[in-house]
């Protein structure tokens, strides 16, 4: 074979090469998605975590309004 022989050759979807470049690609995208998704959890478990806060801090806030007024509910009677 001569060079214009090896240009006139266009690569199918068979090729070896090119099935392992599209491979190489396709690892890089889901590894690109994955770190994506990961921040995305890590997002979530933080805002999570803020608002298991907030509702504990709500609830005792309840809790004490319901104890002034129980009290102030006994002092009238």
């Amino acid at each position: 074979m001569i060079e214009e022989d090896v240009k006139r050759v266009v690569r199918g979807p068979s090729d070896l090469e090119e099935q392992i470049d599209q491979l190489k690609k396709q690892v890089e995208l889901l590894q690109r998605k994955c770190r994506q998704a990961g921040k995305a959890i890590l997002d979530l478990d933080l805002n999570n975590m803020g608002l298991k806060k907030e509702i504990d801090r709500l609830s005792e806030e309840n809790d004490n309004l319901k104890l002034i007024l129980k009290g102030k509910q006994n002092g009238k009677e």
